[in-house]
C-alpha cells in the first residue's frame, strides 16, 4: 500500500460522505486532515480561512462548512475578489444607493445583504483593497455596513469563509493587509496540500479526468504505462490540480486510444519542466519484486564489468590474475616479484615474502556491500549517459520507476 493512499475502509465516514458529496477525488492524509477540520468546524459560527496554492481546490472547502453548518438552508455566495475592479468592490460587496456614483442608475443590494442568513465566500481576499478591507472588518465585528452613496446603518447575520494563496502575514508587514482583519479571518484556517504532496492521489485525479473526458466528447479512452504515471507523479505541478486536468484533458483530446507514456506526458509538460523528488508523505512504498529485479541486474552487470577488468590484466600478467605460485618452487620470490610492472601491482596485494603463496589479484576499490554495488553501478550509468535517466535505466535493465526510486535513496539526485 502506497504511503499516499488510504484504505477507503480506514476514512471516517464523514469525510467520505462529504468527499461524494461535492466530488472530491483523493485519498492523501493531509486532504483527509482538511476535508475533517472543514466538518469540525461547520456547526460552530466562526471565521474560516482557507489557505492554498492557486489550483489546490480552496472552493470545496466553504462549501464543505457551508453544506455541514445551520445555515445550509440560506444563501451560499462565493466572490472571488481578485476579479473585480476596485473602484466597484464596495458596490458589489455592500450594495449602492441610486445616484451615489456615475452609472448607479437605480439602487443595488450588495452580496453581503443578498447572503444574509448564510455564507459567503471570498476567494482571494487579499486583493481586496484597504478602504474594503476597514468595511469587512465592521462586518465581522459588528455584523453592521453602510450602502454606497448610504448613511443608514444596515445590519446582516452572515458568515464568512475567506480564501487566500498568499502569505497574509507577508502581507501584514508589507502594509497591504490589515492585522486585526488578518486575525478576525483567520480565528479557524484550514489548509490546503499542494498536489505535489498528494502522493497516489496525482494518478487518481489523472484517471477521472480522462475518464470523464472520453464519457463526455465521446472519444476513444487512454491509459498510462508505467513511464507516464512516473512521469506524472514527478512532476511538481505548479498549477496543482487545474494544471493537471489540463494537461490530461489535452492529452486526451490529441492522443486519444493511446498508452500514455513519458515521451507524451513531456510533449505537454512545460519545455522546462524538472523533475521533483516527491517527499516521504508522497513517496511510493517498495515493491518486493522491483527491488529484486534490481538487485539481481546489478550482481549480473557488476560481475561482468569485474571479468572484464580481470581479462584486461591478464593480457598483461597471466600467471598474477590465473595461477597461485608457490614460494617453494624453482623460481624464487624475488623472480616472481620482478615480473610484476609498476602498472599493474595491485595495492592490496601481500607482500610474498611472508605468505606461502602468492594470492589472486584483489580489485583495487571493490565495493564491500550489495548496495554500495548498486549505488555505483546507478552513478557510472548516469555519468554515462550525461545524466539522461530514461536512457541510464535502459542501459541498467531495470524501469524508470525504480532507477528514480535507487535515485533519490542514495541521494544522487544532488
Amino acid at each position: 500500500m502506497s504511503q499516499g493512499l488510504i484504505p477507503q475502509n480506514e476514512i471516517p465516514a464523514d469525510v467520505r460522505q462529504a468527499k461524494q458529496r461535492l466530488g472530491i477525488v483523493g485519498n492523501s492524509p493531509a486532504l483527509q486532515v482538511a476535508v475533517a477540520r472543514a466538518i469540525r468546524v461547520a456547526p460552530i459560527d466562526l471565521s474560516v480561512l482557507v489557505i492554498g496554492e492557486s489550483g489546490t481546490g480552496k472552493e470545496f472547502f466553504p462549501q464543505i462548512i457551508h453544506a455541514y453548518s445551520p445555515r445550509k438552508h440560506s444563501k451560499y455566495i462565493a466572490v472571488n475578489c481578485g476579479a473585480i475592479p476596485e473602484g466597484t468592490i464596495d458596490s458589489e460587496l455592500f450594495g449602492h444607493e441610486k445616484g451615489s456614483f456615475t452609472g448607479a442608475v437605480a439602487s443595488r443590494k450588495g452580496y453581503f445583504e443578498e447572503a444574509n442568513g448564510g455564507t459567503i465566500f471570498l476567494d482571494e481576499v487579499a486583493e481586496l483593497p484597504l478602504t474594503t478591507q476597514a468595511r469587512l472588518l465592521r462586518v465581522l465585528e459588528t455584523g453592521e455596513f453602510l450602502k454606497v452613496g448610504s448613511s443608514a446603518v444596515q445590519k446582516t447575520n452572515i458568515r464568512v469563509v475567506a480564501a487566500t494563496n498568499v502569505d497574509l502575514l507577508k502581507a501584514v508587514s508589507e502594509g497591504r493587509f490589515r492585522e486585526d482583519l488578518y486575525y478576525r479571518l483567520s480565528t479557524v484556517q484550514i489548509n490546503i496540500p499542494p498536489l505535489r504532496d498528494r502522493g497516489d492521489d496525482i494518478m487518481l485525479l489523472a484517471r477521472k479526468f480522462a475518464s470523464d473526458f472520453a464519457e463526455r466528447y465521446r472519444t476513444a479512452p487512454i491509459s498510462f504505462a508505467d513511464s507516464g504515471r512516473m512521469a506524472l507523479s514527478h512532476y511538481s505541478w505548479p498549477g496543482n490540480v487545474r494544471q493537471l486536468k489540463n494537461v490530461i484533458e489535452q492529452i486526451a483530446l490529441f492522443e486519444s486510444g493511446k498508452e500514455i507514456d513519458s515521451e507524451i506526458i513531456s510533449n505537454y509538460l512545460p519545455a522546462n519542466a524538472t523533475i521533483y523528488a516527491p517527499t516521504l508523505s508522497a513517496s511510493r512504498s517498495r515493491s518486493y519484486d522491483s527491488e529484486r529485479e534490481m538487485i539481481f541486474n546489478m550482481i549480473f552487470r557488476l560481475q561482468g564489468q569485474i571479468d572484464e577488468l580481470k581479462e584486461r590484466l591478464g593480457e598483461k600478467q597471466p600467471k598474477l590474475v590465473e595461477t597461485f605460485v608457490d614460494v617453494n618452487d624453482s623460481a624464487s620470490a624475488d623472480d616472481v616479484t620482478t615480473t610484476m610492472t609498476e602498472e599493474v601491482m595491485p595495492t592490496a596485494l601481500v607482500d610474498i615474502s611472508r605468505s606461502p603463496v602468492v594470492p589472486k589479484l584483489v580489485e583495487p576499490d571493490e565495493p564491500h556491500s550489495l548496495e554500495e554495488k548498486e549505488r555505483q553501478a546507478i552513478e557510472a550509468a548516469l555519468e554515462r549517459n550525461s545524466g539522461r535517466r530514461k536512457i541510464a535505466a535502459r542501459e541498467l535493465g531495470i524501469s524508470e520507476r525504480t532507477l528514480y526510486r535507487k535515485i533519490k535513496e542514495y541521494g544522487l539526485d544532488q
